[in-house]
C-alpha cells in the first residue's frame, strides 16, 4: 500500500565541480529542499544528462540512474577502511554521471545511529559483535534509516520512476511503498579488503544482495 508523503520544494540548486582524489571529476547540480520530515540538511546532486540508455530502460521512456547514499564521515571523507561507504561513493558518482541521475546524500550516519553511537559500535565490533549486532547492543534498530526524505527529494524533482542503484532491497521496499517506482535495480560493486570483509558479511547476511570474494589487494568485486 503506498503511503501519502508530505511535500517538499526545491530551495535552491547550484553547480559546483567535483573531484575525487583518484582524479575523476564532474560537475554536479546540487539541490536543497525545503519541507522535509526530519528538518535535516539532506542533498541531492544531479549528475550527467539524463537520456536513453539500454541497460537502464526503454530508449522511449528513460528515467534517472538513482543511489540513495547515507552520510558516512569516516568513510566518504577521511576513507575509513571499516567499511564500503566511501568506495561506494566514487563509484555511484561516476556511474550516474555517465547516464544521467541523481545522487541523494542523506544525513543518516551510522544506519540512522548517528556518528558518535556509530564510533561506539566499533568499539563493540572489535569485541567480536558484527554492525547490526553492536546497534542492537547500543539500544537502537539493527538498521534505522527511514527513506521518507529520499522519496520527498524525488518527488520534488519530478522523477517518481527511477533505477535504483543500490545492494540493500529495504531501499526499494521502501521507496515503493512511498510512491516511487523501481524500475529495475542495478547493484554496486562490492569493494572487499582485508580490513571490511566482516563488515560486508554482515552485510550480506542481513539481506544485501552480495557476492563476496577475495582479490589481491582488495578493491571492486
Amino acid at each position: 500500500m503506498v503511503q501519502p508523503v508530505p511535500r517538499a520544494t526545491i530551495r535552491s540548486q547550484v553547480r559546483v565541480p567535483l573531484q575525487f582524489v583518484d582524479g575523476y571529476s564532474t560537475t554536479a547540480e546540487v539541490f536543497t529542499f525545503d519541507g522535509l520530515v526530519d528538518g535535516r540538511e539532506h542533498v541531492a546532486f544531479g549528475l550527467g544528462r539524463m537520456g536513453p540508455h539500454p541497460m537502464l530502460q526503454p530508449a522511449s521512456d528513460p528515467v534517472p540512474l538513482v543511489r540513495p547514499h547515507s552520510e558516512c564521515l569516516t568513510g566518504d571523507v577521511f576513507g575509513s577502511l571499516r567499511c564500503d561507504c566511501g568506495a561506494q561513493l566514487r563509484e555511484a558518482v561516476e556511474r550516474i554521471a555517465e547516464v544521467g541521475g541523481f545522487l541523494l546524500y542523506l544525513r543518516q550516519e551510522g544506519r540512522g545511529i548517528g556518528l558518535y553511537d556509530k564510533l561506539d559500535a566499533y568499539v563493540l565490533q572489535d569485541t567480536g559483535l558484527d554492525t547490526y549486532e553492536a546497534n542492537l547492543a547500543l539500544g537502537h534498530a539493527a538498521d534505522e534509516r527511514d527513506y521518507t526524505v529520499a522519496a520527498q527529494m524525488l518527488h520534488a524533482l519530478g522523477s517518481t520512476r527511477v533505477a535504483l542503484l543500490t545492494n540493500n532491497p529495504d531501499k526499494v521496499d521502501q521507496l515503493a511503498q512511498l510512491g516511487i517506482t523501481v524500475t529495475v535495480q542495478l547493484p554496486t560493486g562490492v569493494h572487499v579488503s582485508p580490513t571490511n570483509v566482516g563488515y560486508l558479511t554482515a552485510k550480506a547476511r542481513g539481506g544485501h544482495t552480495l557476492q563476496l570474494y577475495r582479490r589481491v589487494g582488495g578493491g571492486t568485486g
